[in-house]
Formats: structure tokens, sequence, C-alpha cells
């Protein structure tokens, strides 16, 4: 029982780093163009970020990407062991890219490391390949649905508003700029806190199997992720929205500024087309990188500008970050496995 809720405090504390390793997402623009001030923005992308929580439980009804996280390893080789050496691993790289302000993604962070401490229990055998080689795939799909989305959005809204003054422009684009943020705070906040949702359900239904529910108090029993208790969707978005209150500035700084300078209507459309691919994903019960969708849509708004505002090695720069994400986590979790094994736990 130790153990277990030490998994439940480390998965917390996971979505807490992801919330301030990703807060950039979805207020680097509001920043960057000078519509809030950084606290001022990290407190509304926090907001949305828990009102997400009553959204996915009373308007969509279902945490379909929390089952998609838990479906990466097969059921019979999820050890309590497996879970805790995945967890360690994620947060070591998040800590890792965050310091150096490497905006990577959380989720394949996670993802990597729950398989590589599966491999390093039992091999190969105890992954779903099909399922993670499809996440993985969104590697590549994300930020190009992001960048499309980007550029349409951004031509549309410039057709639009040609006839109005840049003054009057930049005025209505900040306002309107609080709305696109507030709608990818709220998808940031259903993607990736269920991703944390799937750690902790599938330690519970560990737990259930070995020591049988009727020993456990009813907050802990579980057998499938389908009848998740409150508590655990309600603790994982409140610890990610608190760690979007903490910040993360340096990461900001990557997606406000170095990617393409943004003007407000700029900063609108970027937001809105990541929020878009973020619904259309979440719809579709993909686990994808907030960080991956929100840059490519930074790239596809600055593309419309001139293809040259967009500095290209920057981006490269961030897709061998991502790309090695995944084998990177995998093997820092297989490390953390041992040393696990070899402490007895």
């Amino acid at each position: 029982m130790t153990l277990l809720f030490v998994i439940i405090a480390l998965a917390l504390v996971f979505d807490f780093i992801n919330g301030f390793h990703d807060a950039a997402n979805s207020i680097a623009t509001v920043v960057s163009t000078k519509v809030l001030t950084p606290f001022q923005a990290v407190v509304w992308a926090a907001l949305f970020n828990f009102i997400a929580f009553f959204i996915a439980k009373f308007v969509i009804g279902e945490f379909g990407i929390a089952n998609t996280i838990a479906k990466t390893v097969i059921t019979e080789f999820i050890t309590l062991p497996v879970i805790l050496s995945g967890l360690i691993a994620a947060i070591i790289w998040n800590l890792i890219t965050w310091w150096f302000g490497i905006p990577s993604s959380s989720s394949h962070t996670l993802i990597g490391g729950f398989a590589g401490a599966a491999i390093a229990h039992a091999g190969f055998q105890s992954i779903h390949l099909g399922v993670i080689g499809f996440i993985a795939a969104f590697i590549v799909v994300a930020p190009v649905l992001g960048l499309i989305a980007g550029s349409a959005i951004h031509i549309i809204t410039l057709h639009l508003a040609k006839k109005m003054r840049p003054k009057r422009a930049d005025r209505v684009f900040k306002r309107l700029q609080l709305v696109s943020s507030a709608w990818l705070s709220i998808e940031h906040g259903l993607n990736d806190s269920q991703k944390v949702m799937g750690i902790i359900g599938v330690a519970l239904i560990s737990v259930n199997a070995t020591m049988g529910s009727g020993n456990l108090p009813h907050w802990l029993q579980l057998t499938s992720l389908n009848d998740i208790h409150d508590w655990v969707p309600f603790a994982c978005f409140a610890a990610i929205g608190l760690g979007t209150m903490t910040g993360g500035w340096k990461i900001m700084k990557t997606m406000g500024n170095k990617i393409t300078k943004l003007t407000p209507i700029e900063g609108f459309c970027s937001q809105m087309a990541g929020a878009l691919t973020l619904t259309l994903t979440e719809q579709l019960k993909v686990p994808v990188s907030t960080t991956h969708v929100i840059t490519g849509s930074i790239m596809g708004v600055g593309a419309v500008k001139r293809l040259s505002a967009v500095r290209w090695g920057i981006t490269i720069n961030l897709l061998w970050a991502w790309l090695l994400t995944i084998p990177v986590s995998a093997l820092l979790a297989v490390l953390s496995y041992w040393v696990v094994s070899a402490t007895g736990i």
C-alpha cells in the first residue's frame, strides 16, 4: 500500500511538472503580444486547465485518452515497480528539458517511461507496439495538422479583417486572444491531465488484482478505468493547473519569440489552430503533445507571412528533441527499473 501511495504522489508531481513545463504552450503568444503579463497569463491558463475537468466529466462524459495511455503496456505485465520506474524516468527527462528550455513532449515522456520500464521487466512482449507506434506517429502528424490549421485560419482571418485599420485590428485581436488562449488551455487540460489519470488508474487496477478489492477501502477499489473514482481526475486536473501557475518561463521564451515574431492577429490564429487540432485529437482519443501542436500552429501562421519569417533552424532542433523523447525516456526507465529492482521494492 505504501508503494501505491508513493506512485500516486509521484504521478501528481509529474502532472504538476507537466503544468509548468507546458504552461508556455497556451500562454506564450498572449505574453509575447503583451495581451497579459506573465503572472496574469499563468493564472488565466491554470483556471481553464482546471475547468477542463468539469467539461470532461459533465459534457464529454468520458476520459478516452486515459484509456489509450493504459493500453500501451499489456495488463498482465503491469506492476507497481514498473509504474514507479516509468514515472521516475519521465520526471527526470521533463526536468532536464525544462532546465534547458526545450519544449519537449510530456506525453511522449510518460509513454516512453512506462513502456521502457515494462520492457526492462518482461521484454518487448509486454508492450502494445501498435498502440505505441500509433501514438509515436503523431510526433509528425500533430505538428503538421497544427501547421495546416495555422496557415488556413491565418489566411481566412486576414481576409475577414482586411478592411480593418492596423491599430483597431490589434485591439480587437488582443481581446480575442483571451478567448483563444482559454480554449487552448481547456484542451491542454483535457489532453494532458488524462495521461496521468491512466497511470494512476492502472496502478489501482494492479493493486486490486493483487490484493483483492474487498481488502481495500472503497476509494481505492478499481477494476476498470471506466469506473474510476472522481478523486483521481479531480486531483490530476488540479495538479496540472497548479503547475501551470508556476510558469515555465524558459520554454515560454522559445515558444513565444524564437520560432517567429507574433502580432496579436497571428497570436490569435496560432492559438485557435492549436485548440482546434487538440479538440480533433481528443475526439480521436489520441494522446498528442500540446507542445508539438502549438509549435506547428505558430509555424503555419508565420509561413503565411513569408517562409523566411519562420526560424527553421530552431524548429529542426525541436524536431530532434521530439524524436529522441520516447527512446531516451525508455532508456532512463530501464535504468530506473534496474535501480528499483536492486533496492528490492
